[in-house]
């Protein structure tokens, strides 16, 4: 009877066949067979409710559902949500290039390095990371870290790559107000308000690797449908029914939810309500606007195209 010869997709791992030491031994190998067909779990479009914060730090963890090792709410990114109590405080240090965090509530003082400010509801601050941070006061925060790209890679941060930076919510009302006064046309993928600093201006991101961007939809229209390989990570605003639709499932809206965008799931926003709506946006775009790989595309005509 003829051998059966085995196809190169089944073959398992390949060992060294007589190694000479341990460094030898821990060598593997695959073939274009075997290599390119990894089957992994699907990032869950997943909703996370403000709600279900307690005292501490209460992170958006969907790890189990996608097969990691360490918390995640997408692959590269984590959001949690963070409670201090007055006369207590809540200390950090991230394994992350850096946090970004938004006021939900409250008012307090955070205290980075050498470096203090007081913050306020509806700011938006930015925290190297790789170092000790103390909040305190009397608040509800939101904060999204790369700390899953970090543990992936088993590195540490170079913390002077990132500096504090303080966007209060006067100023990011200003802002805004300048964005949505100009003119967009068909190639504008909405009407927002794109955060960044001295140190990151060139690449117009926050972070080496994040972007974060207050996005809105004036009252009884839509972001019309679109794609991108970034993953994203949404925090509800403002938006009297408002609703998203992921990969064709309709997402209501609830005050302060985190809403997550897998990467490359067509994704639209609707507000049929009377005001605009305001939600924003954290992706891992820094890592695929250095990489040439964001491949942002709408999926249909703009509702003003003839």
């Amino acid at each position: 009877m003829a051998a059966t010869t085995l196809r190169m997709a089944d073959m398992p791992a390949q060992r060294p066949q007589a190694p000479a030491d341990a460094a030898t031994a821990r060598a593997r190998f695959f073939n274009s067979g075997n290599a390119f067909n990894l089957k992994l779990p699907p990032v869950p479009a997943a909703v996370f409710a403000s709600a279900r914060a307690g005292a501490g730090f209460t992170p958006c963890d969907q790890s189990a559902a996608m097969d990691l090792g360490s918390p995640a709410t997408t692959p590269l990114m984590l959001a949690r949500y963070a409670v201090v109590a007055p006369g207590a405080a809540l200390r950090a240090r991230w394994a992350a290039s850096g946090a970004i965090w938004y006021v939900i509530r409250g008012a307090g003082e955070a205290a980075v390095g050498g470096e203090r400010f007081a913050f306020g509801a509806g700011d938006v601050f930015l925290t190297p990371g790789g170092r000790d941070i103390e909040i305190t006061g009397d608040a509800t925060l939101w904060l999204v870290t790369d700390e899953p790209l970090f543990a992936l890679a088993g590195a540490e941060p170079a913390s002077e790559a990132v500096e504090t930076v303080h966007y209060p919510a006067a100023e990011i009302a200003a802002q805004l107000q300048r964005v949505v006064e100009a003119a967009p046309d068909e190639t504008t993928s909405g009407v927002a308000l794109i955060f960044s600093s001295t140190a990151h201006e060139a690449s117009r991101n926050i972070l080496p690797t994040l972007t974060l961007s207050l996005n809105t939809v004036p009252p009884g229209e839509r972001q019309r449908p679109h794609r991108h390989n970034a993953a994203a990570i949404t925090l509800i605003l403002k938006g009297e029914g408002a609703y998203s639709l992921i990969g064709g499932q309709r997402q209501d809206w609830s005050p302060h939810a985190t809403l997550v965008t897998p990467a490359g799931e067509p994704h639209s926003h609707h507000n049929p309500g009377a005001g605009r709506a305001q939600f924003l946006i954290v992706q891992d775009g820094g890592l695929h606007y250095r990489a040439r790989t964001m491949d942002f595309a709408f999926l249909e005509p703009s509702d003003a195209a003839p």
